[in-house]
């Protein structure tokens, strides 16, 4: 079972990644961040893959296979764009559950594209859970309504529909890949896709300004999704997606907390409510799966 352990620490990695990431857009543009943070991604996703010595293994990679991935890496892209777009412009305890709901595509998605059926009801259960949990947990600030602005509500609901496409390509994408190796090819994509975004809108001329300790929060969100990404991906070649997704989504427990204590950012009783739902529906699945 260690592809659970696996689901786990991605979990909690990708957390980490909500908080530090909140830290380093405070005043730099999104897009940019998420590009010079996907430089660091790709960085430390090939040192790995030089440290487990699955580099020769490159040229190996079928077709499909390769397709399949850069699919995915372009899904990918497209929910970190719109996910970090979501938290510079809200709060991290609402912007993380709806762009969790992506577990509950990804469950449906896996049990129809991949047949995973065993314990079904447990899983519907659990999925029914998790929406009922992520519903109570999508609230607007009072401030917000006053303001009119719900734009990182839109976005936030994209990085979810990106990310739930990501999660089902990958899983056709690394079969038969040294899962190391399809991260650091993923990452490769989403670079490219990220810089192409930063330099169509003129924003590249931002990083004469960067914060120098907006640029190390930016860094450190990059390494901590770089061991999120070889967690989960190594667990989703390994494990049952439709188990491995709801456990990685988990990671809102670590996003919560941290923002409570770095931005005080507290929750009310309802959505507290929604967050043990959330962690029963998970703990349901990965049980009795």
């Amino acid at each position: 079972m260690t592809w659970l352990l696996m689901a786990i620490l991605s979990a909690v990695f990708a957390g980490l990644t909500s908080i530090l990431a909140k830290c380093g857009i405070k005043k730099t543009d999104s897009d940019l961040a998420t590009a010079l943070r996907t430089l660091v991604v790709l960085v430390f996703s090939w040192i790995m893959v030089f440290v487990v010595g699955s580099a020769d293994k490159i040229t190996s990679i079928d077709e499909i296979s390769l397709i399949f991935l850069i699919l995915s890496g372009l899904a990918t892209g497209a929910s970190w764009i719109c996910y970090f777009k979501a938290l510079s412009m809200g709060d991290v305890n609402k912007v993380v559950p709806i762009d969790k709901s992506s577990t509950i595509l990804t469950v449906l998605l896996a049990i129809i594209c991949f047949g995973e059926t065993v314990n079904l009801w447990v899983k519907l259960i659990g999925t029914a859970l998790l929406a009922v949990g992520i519903f109570l947990m999508i609230e607007k600030k009072k401030t917000e309504a006053k303001k009119g602005s719900s734009a990182w509500m839109f976005y936030a609901v994209f990085a979810a529909i990106f990310a739930a496409l990501t999660s089902i390509l990958a899983k056709v994408g690394i079969s038969g890949v040294e899962s190391n190796l399809a991260t650091a090819i993923r990452t490769g994509v989403v670079l490219i896709m990220a810089w192409i975004i930063v330099f169509a809108q003129g924003k590249q001329k931002g990083i004469k300004n960067l914060d120098r300790k907006e640029l190390l929060f930016i860094s450190l969100s990059g390494v901590a999704t770089g061991a999120s990404w070889l967690c989960y991906y190594y667990a989703i070649q390994n494990g049952v997606v439709s188990v491995v997704v709801p456990i990685d989504k988990m990671s809102i427990l670590v996003a919560v907390t941290f923002s409570y204590f770095v931005f005080k950012e507290k929750l009310s009783k309802k959505a507290v409510l929604g967050l043990v739902l959330m962690l029963l529906g998970t703990l349901a699945m990965a049980i009795f799966s």
